[in-house]
């Protein structure tokens, strides 16, 4: 077995997990509005014992009633959601997996609305602009906080919990007393390193009188809050040794507050197991076993940190969203099967703050365990046409329900522009998915077809039960003067490799796609100027990956020209309106390329619907947005037919 580490068993506390694979918390928005776990909440994680992960861990759960931070937050304030977290560890533990829940008041990360109570901190000190300010918690009422979390613990224990996990990390409650930065008190829990640590020893032991060693006790720490002031790596080993002193059996070693969240859900750009360096330096301060995280997406990294000692358990957060059977294809070779995650953050994270369940762009069926994938009553003859994700990912839900379904592409390449989007500094993991789409279509037996153009006649020869309409997107051309001269280069050709740019480039359009664009040719040591409409650049790109790619900008020198309205184009430069109505100007450049975005590109429009046939158009071909909704359209398109 490659992964012999990986799969030996390890002993945490009073807790025997089969192997070193963890699904830690993370908020899924799947819990019942009354604080219970819903039945898709069961599903979710049954799924992910299912796929061999030997330790679940149970999103962040709330302790105390004043504290909920979201509306779909699961409670364990009262005895009301035992019952459903039963559900959860019988179903986990029917599959050999063990089960942990992890404990927390959000503090000065809640939502004083969702809370209906002011939210709640060391000090008052809001977490960044725009958060409520806490209210600093009385001296008494820090007592009375300790007592709710073994309240919490007991209830877990009740529910069939083997380990209860205390969220000490990413400037919640307790993190906002452990760390300098925020913790600003003159009582018995501010000042000194012993009195910041008195909340959390507290805590712990009370959690151990409660739950008398019958559940492990692992606490999630912080390796480096990433902001000045904060703790570093050294205050965390230091913390660390201190948690293990007072009782703590095991530590979960995350990164960062949410002020720096690039450094906790680290976008595509970041390398994978971006911490380990981090927590190398915590493992050689105790002796209890300590899990990574940190967005580890293959086992292969994962089985040298252990092996070498450099950690006993391994976290995989997003990868355990899409692929929550991983560590099964691991077991039995079979890793060319994997559906990677390439730290999109669309469906997840995203999805996680406005409050709504998650989803996954890889892994459509993120949200759905609960139904499973419905054989079909009648197997149809199915006709996709267009071989980017969304054709894809039609095609193999489709042909895995029983459909007979041929996929066409009128290139010599699947993957459409989101192979493109995998050529930008930073973003190669997005051909991982590339390839996972192709396996899983050629797996369930779909015929590809590719350099086929398909009209209306090929269409009507062919005789299809149903047709998915996946045919993307082109590059935008709007109505602009010199816009289609056939000197300016459009992006997508310049990321293909069908034409080459000059040294001197001009790029139009500084939205994500122009951005990614000029750092392509930043790093490849272009002299790059990107102009753009709006008052910044790259104002639709997710924040934690504009942090990155404002990096490449200065790292390649990338200058801006912005709130610039493109009015003419020509072979050297553009002319363009500033708000003020004064025109401009640019010249001199080798080379301009066109990278203002996309347009839906739909070839058949109304034409058949004409033939009476089951049409579905999804992705780009309905209108160009997010990859995600391109899958969740494919997704839902192909459980129809």
């Amino acid at each position: 077995m490659k992964f012999r580490t990986m799969f030996s068993p390890i002993q945490v506390g009073p807790m025997t997990v089969k192997n070193r694979f963890v699904v830690p918390p993370m908020g899924n928005n799947f819990a019942n509005t009354d604080g219970t776990w819903s039945d898709q909440s069961v599903a979710y994680y049954a799924e992910r014992a299912k796929g061999q992960f030997g330790l679940i861990t149970i999103e962040a759960t709330v302790v105390h009633n004043n504290a909920k931070g979201g509306p779909r937050k699961p409670c364990l304030y009262d005895d009301n959601s035992i019952e459903s977290l039963k559900k959860i560890t019988d179903a986990c533990h029917a599959e050999g997996a063990k089960v942990s829940i992890q404990l927390q008041n959000a503090g000065p990360e809640g939502n004083a609305v969702n809370a209906g109570a002011p939210i709640v901190a060391a000090s008052a000190i809001p977490s960044v602009y725009g958060k409520d300010t806490p209210v600093e918690v009385p001296t008494e009422t820090v007592y009375e906080l300790v007592k709710g979390y073994g309240d919490a613990a007991e209830r877990a224990m009740k529910g069939g919990a083997d380990a209860v996990e205390i969220h000490m990390a990413h400037g919640y409650l307790v993190n906002s007393f452990i760390s300098p930065r925020t913790n600003k008190r003159t009582d018995e829990f501010g000042g000194n390193f012993e009195n910041r640590m008195r909340f959390p020893r507290l805590i712990v032991e009370e959690v151990k009188r409660r739950v008398g060693g019958k559940v492990a006790i692992l606490a999630r720490i912080n390796s480096s809050d990433e902001v000045e002031g904060g703790d570093d790596v050294h205050d965390s080993a230091a913390i660390a040794a201190y948690l293990e002193d007072c009782g703590v059996e095991g530590l979960h070693v995350s990164r960062a507050v949410h002020i720096k969240d690039e450094y906790m859900w680290a976008p595509t750009a970041v390398h994978a197991g971006f911490s380990a360096d981090l927590v190398t330096e915590i493992k050689k301060a105790v002796s209890i076993p300590v899990i990574t995280v940190g967005r580890y997406t293959e086992p292969y990294f994962a089985e040298l940190m252990v092996r070498e000692g450099r950690a006993d358990l391994v976290a995989f957060g997003r990868q355990s969203l899409a692929d929550p059977r991983m560590p099964e294809k691991a077991m039995n070779d079979k890793l060319e099967d994997m559906f990677p995650c390439i730290a999109c953050l669309q469906g997840c994270v995203a999805n996680m703050y406005k409050g709504e369940p998650i989803c996954c762009l890889v892994n459509p069926f993120l949200g759905h365990e609960a139904e499973g994938l419905k054989k079909a009553e009648k197997s149809k003859k199915v006709m996709v046409i267009g071989g980017g994700v969304a054709g894809m990912c039609a095609a193999f839900i489709a042909a895995e329900r029983g459909h007979d379904v041929s996929l066409y592409e009128s290139t010599d390449r699947l993957g459409g522009n989101m192979r493109l989007a995998a050529y930008p500094p930073g973003k190669g993991d997005i051909t991982n998915m590339i390839r996972s789409y192709i396996v899983r279509c050629e797996k369930a037996g779909v015929k590809i077809h590719k350099n086929t153009t398909v009209d209306l006649d090929f269409v009507k020869a062919e005789k299809p039960d149903a047709v998915i309409v996946s045919t993307g997107s082109r590059t935008l051309i709007l109505p602009i003067e010199g816009i289609d001269n056939p000197a300016i280069i459009h992006g997508s050709d310049l990321l293909d490799g069908k034409r080459a740019a000059g040294k001197k480039v001009l790029v139009v359009g500084g939205g994500m796609v122009g951005c990614e664009t000029a750092a392509f040719l930043g790093e490849q040591e272009h002299d790059v100027t990107v102009i753009e409409f709006r008052d910044t650049v790259g104002a639709d790109v997710i924040h934690e990956h504009r942090v990155f790619l404002m990096e490449d900008f200065k790292n390649y020198d990338i200058k801006q020209i912005t709130n610039a309205k493109v009015c003419k184009f020509y072979e050297d430069g553009v002319a363009y309106e500033s708000p003020d109505g004064t025109m401009h100007e640019v010249r001199g450049f080798d080379s301009v390329v066109l990278s203002m975005g996309f347009r839906n590109y739909n070839p058949f429009a109304e034409q058949l619907e004409e033939l009476g046939q089951e049409v579905y158009v999804i992705g780009d071909a309905t209108r160009a947005r997010r990859a995600l909704d391109a899958t969740k359209e494919a997704y839902a398109a192909a459980i129809q037919i």
